[in-house]
């Protein structure tokens, strides 16, 4: 047996464990869990991190603003060291479109040891405990979030009906121009690879992960897992502050958003690269070992299938072309549900082989970065590994 017709069998094999075996990650049905209205509402505090965000500000700000929550609720936007005038754009919003009430502050440059975003995190924190009504829940979501009119009123919802202390949807991401079709579902397929969402709201599993840009954590829990103290150092927020959630012993949930979405465009293929590259090396660790299997497992898994199925058919070698085919069949139709989710056209599923290497390359440019001392470099700011630091998407 030919080396190349080997790797396509473990291709192959791979393929039949990630469809069947890696909780379903394929599916796009993990909606918000069923749920009914509580008797009482109880007080949210929504804080929105920003760091010059006057661009999407005027898409988002007013979906919070115009949040329908029976309950008592409002929003502490704290701009981290704006110089586009994000602050005063959400206080012009405010005025101009009214609803829950807005207070805007900045904390100051972060402290040792801090990302940009959880330190913004931490004030908006603050302040809401600090208020005439200490909220019971606090929504975390992102400046380039809007969300409908009915989304807060949904997730207290959901925690309060199945006793969640974390719940998080994964906002749909744009998907409007040629590069952001090719590559953000792709993106969201990969995380739920990673992070299978069946897992993720399965109690006593180890598996825990959350999605930064709609976040609703019950501030008892936060407290509990000394959120966001002790993942001040991460980049990958999310996924951290998850973790220490359930670590400490609260029940998260997380899923695809209906309703939620992201209004932040990435019309270059430059812009999408930073996006990937700035965290993907911290997601391994900062682990040469890992990035090394990584690629390695991103070429057999990915692209032995088309390159098997060529070869194959070129040289005669039906066997291996069979296997191909079969491993590149199993991928593609992995891939059909997320592309159904962001409304694409299913043919451009055979597709993810391509998008693969382009994720494999950012990866690999991730961690040439962070050994330029350039890696996590976001809007102005470049965090180093913890410990060094954790890391993800700060700000």
């Amino acid at each position: 047996m030919s080396a190349l017709m080997w790797i396509t069998v473990v291709s192959l094999a791979a393929w039949g464990w990630l469809v069947l075996g890696q909780g379903f990650f394929w599916r796009t049905n993990v909606r918000l869990p069923d749920r009914s209205e509580p008797a009482d509402w109880p007080a949210v505090a929504v804080v929105v991190p920003a760091r010059d965000e006057a661009e999407v500000l005027p898409l988002s700000l007013p979906s919070l603003l115009a949040q329908d929550y029976p309950g008592p609720a409002e929003i502490f936007l704290i701009d981290d060291g704006s110089t586009d005038g994000t602050g005063d754009l959400a206080r012009e919003l405010a005025e101009r479109h009214g609803g829950l009430p807005l207070t805007v502050a900045s904390p100051g440059e972060p402290g040792p040891g801090w990302t940009g975003k959880l330190w913004a995190v931490r004030h908006g924190m603050a302040l809401a405990r600090a208020g005439a009504r200490r909220p019971e829940y606090l929504l975390l979501t992102d400046a380039d979030i809007a969300h409908a009119p009915d989304s807060l009123r949904e997730l207290v919802s959901a925690a309060r009906s199945r006793g969640l202390d974390l719940v998080s949807q994964m906002a749909r991401l744009r998907a409007e121009t040629f590069w952001e079709r090719l590559i953000v579902p792709a993106f969201v397929y990969f995380f739920a690879q990673l992070y299978p969402f069946r897992w993720v709201n399965t109690p006593g599993a180890r598996t825990a992960a959350a999605a930064g840009g709609c976040v609703l954590l019950r501030d008892e829990a936060a407290l509990r897992a000394g959120v966001p103290e002790s993942v001040r150092e991460a980049v990958i927020d999310d996924v951290s502050v998850a973790t220490a959630v359930k670590r400490h012993g609260g029940r998260i949930w997380l899923g695809l958003a209906d309703r939620v979405d992201s209004v932040r465009p990435y019309p270059r293929l430059a812009q999408l690269w930073r996006m990937v590259s700035r965290s993907a090396y911290a997601q391994l660790r900062h682990h040469p070992l890992l990035l090394l299997g990584t690629v390695v497992g991103l070429a057999v898994i990915y692209l032995a299938p088309p390159v098997a199925l060529v070869a194959g058919a070129l040289a005669g070698s039906g066997g291996t072309a069979l296997a191909g085919a079969a491993a590149w069949g199993l991928m593609t139709l992995s891939y059909v549900p997320m592309l159904r989710y962001y409304r694409r056209p299913l043919w451009a599923a055979p597709l993810l082989p391509v998008t693969a290497t382009l994720y494999l390359l950012m990866t690999v440019d991730s961690a040439v970065q962070h050994y330029r001392g350039r890696g996590a470099a976001w809007k102005g700011r470049t965090y180093p590994a913890p410990g060094a630091t954790e890391a993800g998407a700060g700000r």
